[in-house]
């Protein structure tokens, strides 16, 4: 008998609560990522509608993390049965996906806060600048880089999780 076990935990709450983290806190760093830089999109639209296509793409680069999350919390929801199909897990599998779950969470947060800043940035380049929009784009995907990392490494370890 787990630690776990004796204070009632079992796999199946430990991997819902790995999905819930993964969706939540990637979420939680898009919508500030995209808040961060769609504050700037507004700034720049107001002096200049024209440049709305410019800016929209970069406005959007900070959502995808959200993504990441939600499917690696799918695959875990789904791996550890939790849609409806399948039974329990062990608490040792349960805790193995709740980790799995961590580096797209808070590698997620974290780069999409980020690259909200850096397409913030962007944007007001793009204002001042428009025919620089490539290399704004640019610099927002650099960080997007360390979301795909952190979504492999994740995805690697929910597949390696035997339940």
């Amino acid at each position: 008998m787990t630690f776990f076990d004796t204070i009632g935990i079992n796999g199946q709450l430990l991997a819902a609560a790995g999905a819930a983290f993964a969706a939540m806190f990637a979420g939680i760093g898009s919508a500030i990522g995209v808040g961060h830089a769609g504050e700037a999109g507004a700034a720049v639209i107001a002096e200049d509608p024209d440049k709305f296509g410019k800016v929209l793409v970069l406005q959007l680069l900070p959502g995808t993390q959200g993504i990441y999350g939600l499917l690696i919390g799918f695959v875990i929801a789904g791996k550890a049965g939790l849609l409806g199909a399948g039974g329990a897990i062990s608490t040792a599998a349960g805790l193995q996906l709740f980790f799995a779950s961590l580096p797209i969470a808070f590698g997620g947060l974290l780069s999409a806060i980020a690259q909200g800043r850096t397409a913030a940035t962007g944007i007001a380049m793009v204002g001042k600048r428009p025919e620089e929009s490539g290399k704004a784009i640019i610099f927002a995907v650099m960080v997007e880089t360390y979301a795909v990392l952190s979504l492999l490494f994740s995805f690697l370890l929910v597949n390696g999780v035997q339940v």
